[in-house]
This record gives structure tokens, sequence and C-alpha cells, in this order.
């Protein structure tokens, strides 16, 4: 193990990017998170509404409506565990580089695999996140086109 002060510097400059990427990767977690805390909340308004009414059955837009929200629930969940997958393995890309260096393994083609794979893992999240989006917004041209109002 022989470390070099230039080796590191170098080590420190291939990480910067990595670092910028999960910087990004940590807001996109923060918005998916305020999201789905928003759906969840709305989905438990509904079954309170339901549960303090005594009905037995759903309306059919109060059911349709939930049916949504637990689409978006998915959707979301998936964008959050792809977007983890994606900030895990770029915490795997930089220790990768330290760790290589200074055991003195190349590491590159793992390095370059782990960080593909991350990107491919954040497209991913992103492509469900758009989808949630197209829920959400189909639902609210839904309630508008019909005048449907559910709850106050």
């Amino acid at each position: 193990m022989n470390l070099h002060l230039g080796n590191i510097g170098q080590i420190i400059q291939l990480a910067i990017a990595p670092v910028f990427l999960l910087t990004g990767v940590g807001t996109n977690l923060t918005v998916l998170t305020n999201r789905l805390a928003r759906i969840i909340d709305r989905s438990r308004t509904l079954e309170d509404l339901v549960n303090t009414q005594g009905q037995e059955v759903l309306t059919p837009n109060m059911q349709l409506e939930l049916d949504e929200l637990y689409q978006r629930m998915h959707l979301i969940n998936r964008a959050i565990t792809l977007s983890s997958t994606c900030a895990l393995l770029i915490c795997l890309v930089i220790a990768a580089l330290f760790m290589g260096d200074a055991l003195d393994i190349h590491l590159d083609k793992l390095i370059a695999s782990m960080f593909v794979l991350g990107v491919f893992a954040l497209i991913g999240s992103f492509m469900f996140f758009l989808r949630e989006i197209f829920v959400a917004t189909k639902t609210l041209r839904r309630q508008r086109e019909h005048g449907a109002k559910f709850l106050p």
C-alpha cells in the first residue's frame, strides 16, 4: 500500500463528478419522498372519510381516486428504489476509486460498470417519476372535466 499525494489528488478529481451526481440524486430522493408523503396523506384522508361516515362501500369517485393514489404510490416507490440504488452504486464507485488506488488494484472496468448501472438506475427512476406525474395530471384533468369534488 503505497499512497502518493499526487495520486490522491487525481483520485479526488475523478471522484468529484460522482459526488455531484450523488448530490443530485439526494435532491431527487427528497422530491420523491415528499410526493410519496402527500400521496399517503391524501389516501389516509379518503380512508378516514369513509370510516367516519360509516360507509360500507366507497363512492365510485372515491374508489377511482384511491385506485389512482395507490398506482401513484407504487410508481413513486419504484422511483425511490431506483434512485437509492443509483446512490448506492455511486458511493461504491467513489469507494472503489480510492480502494483501487490504495491497494494498487485495477478496478477500472468495475468502476465504469457501476457508474453506468447507476446512471441507468437514475434513468429508470426518472421514468417512473414521469409516469407518476402523468397519472397525477390525468387525475386532475378528469376531476376538472367532470366537476368532481371529492373532499373539501
